[in-house]
């Protein structure tokens, strides 16, 4: 039973499977672009044994069509349980997805490992995206998908204990976008309470002030001949709207003069530091102390940006040139380039284009939100993923999103792109993983010490794991000195 009726899900694998149970009415009609709005009460037994719809997605790859959805039903959460017994308070982990705020949906995401071999309670759910989520409109409270986050999260609060799990004992979990979306959260005043404990997976560096997000949701807005506001938007179908994000995305450079790095990137959508439901960017939040009293695992993996440079086929490719403006645009201090090359002086033209970028994009970022955790009174414990991914000997080296699918030991999806499979060594580096995450949700340790800014020790995954000093020492010392903020905008829109 729930606080809006009674559902009923299947046994699968040994465990409770709830799926597609609704957090929040669907955001259609006048509820389009609202903050999401409480569930509708049903009368009788809601079989919940399918994922609910995926929100609007907007690719973020060339290629990739989009396409209507068949339901506004997005606005769902998922179950697995080992037993939906109210007497069992188990511990509870709640995933958020990553997708570049722009794609991305639970259905993605198999909880059985995690909660069977955790013997915890494994929560999912969907939020928006792209422009439905993330676009700064008039008329509209920003970061709806935030918002989104937050009432999937009182939904855990009032409901786990029907599932077997503890309000009490929620420690929430994200990647990429969703490791963003996790820094945001324990930035914001409206999650207090609502978790006890975070783990920030890769987290982008990413957070938009108001004035910049608007400028790029008219910029997607003006080609469709409107304004970017709720009253003209909420006439065209989401998958539109999601065909104008595209369409922005292919053409994000000719906004450098206004948008700087930011044109540079794969996706215009990112959480606003809005002054309200956002106050801070999560780097100024935290070293004020904002989220002291949750511990927190935060890690990235060596290789971040090598995933983006293998599948747009530019291996091989790079030139001095295009290495000198990845180096100006996304390096630290006044002259990045030379800095780089000084620092990495035996690095190719291609091994510091890559590196820059990871290192502005997700290295550095999630680093510094553990130095803020530490500044502000609270605890951190930080990881590097080195292990390669298998695919085509190994050149996608520990990148982007290869922790995804080693934390939840499921081998599909982007898991086949990344050459995974249930080997002895996919499966030893998983169960790092796995037992770290359930370790921390249970009793708060995931079995390292914690960072601190003198011995700066941090946990390596690999198949020979080791504590060990922060092997990424040189970008460190080269960004030591930056300050990672709302992004502004640069000059008047047009």
């Amino acid at each position: 039973m729930t606080s809006t009726g009674t559902v009923r899900g299947r046994t699968e694998d040994g465990l409770a499977v709830f799926r597609g149970i609704p957090f929040a009415q669907p955001p259609v009609g006048e509820a389009r672009f609202a903050a999401p709005r409480p569930a509708v009460p049903w009368d009788g037994v809601r079989e919940t044994v399918a994922f609910g719809p995926e929100p609007p997605q907007t690719p973020l790859g060339p290629g990739i069509p989009v396409t209507p959805g068949d339901s506004p039903d997005w606005l769902t959460v998922n179950v697995w349980t080992p037993a939906p017994d109210r007497s069992a308070r188990r511990p509870v982990l709640v995933y958020v997805y990553g997708g570049g705020y722009a794609s991305g949906s639970a259905a993605e995401y198999n909880g059985r490992r995690l909660a069977r071999e955790g013997d915890l309670v494994l929560v999912t759910f969907n939020y928006r995206v792209g422009v439905e989520g993330f676009a700064q409109i008039e008329g509209a409270p920003a970061n709806r998908g935030l918002l989104d986050q937050l009432a999937a999260l009182r939904w855990v609060q009032e409901n786990i204990t029907a599932f077997g799990g503890a309000p009490g004992r929620v420690t929430v979990f994200g990647e990429s976008a969703g490791g963003g979306s996790i820094a945001a959260l324990l930035a914001m005043p409206g999650a207090k309470g609502l978790f006890q404990q975070a783990c920030a997976q890769s987290v982008p560096g990413t957070f938009f002030s108001g004035e910049l997000a608007a400028d790029i949701a008219a910029t997607l807005a003006r080609p469709l001949g409107l304004r970017a506001s709720a009253a003209e938007l909420s006439a065209v179908e989401p998958h539109k709207l999601a065909e104008a994000a595209a369409a922005l995305m292919r053409s994000m450079t000719g906004h450098l003069d206004r948008w700087g790095v930011v044109a540079r990137t794969v996706t215009p959508f990112s959480p606003v530091v809005d002054g309200e439901i956002l106050p801070q960017a999560p780097w100024q939040a935290l070293a004020s102390g904002a989220a002291r009293e949750v511990p927190l695992i935060v890690g990235h993996n060596r290789d971040e940006f090598q995933l983006f440079h293998v599948v747009r086929g530019q291996v091989g490719t790079i030139t001095a040139e295009q290495a000198g403006t990845a180096l100006r645009s996304f390096g630290p201090g006044p002259d990045p380039e030379a800095a780089y090359r000084a620092a990495f002086p035996d690095a190719s033209d291609e091994q510091l284009y890559v590196l820059v970028q990871s290192d502005w994009t997700f290295r550095m970022p999630t680093l510094r939100l553990a130095e803020a955790q530490i500044a502000g009174g609270g605890r951190a414990h930080v990881y590097e993923l080195t292990w390669p991914a298998p695919a085509n000997n190994g050149v996608l080296g520990a990148c982007h999103a290869l922790d995804v699918p080693l934390t939840f030991g499921e081998y599909d999806g982007i898991a086949q792109l990344l050459g995974l499979a249930p080997t002895p060594e996919t499966e030893a580096v998983s169960e790092r993983f796995r037992t770290a995450w359930a370790a921390f949700a249970t009793d708060g340790s995931p079995g390292w010490p914690a960072y601190d800014p003198e011995r700066r020790l941090v946990q390596v995954m690999d198949t020979e794991p080791a504590v060990t000093a922060y092997p990424e020492e040189t970008s460190r010392r080269l960004w030591q000195h930056h300050t990672f903020d709302t992004l502004p905008l640069l000059g008047a829109g047009g």
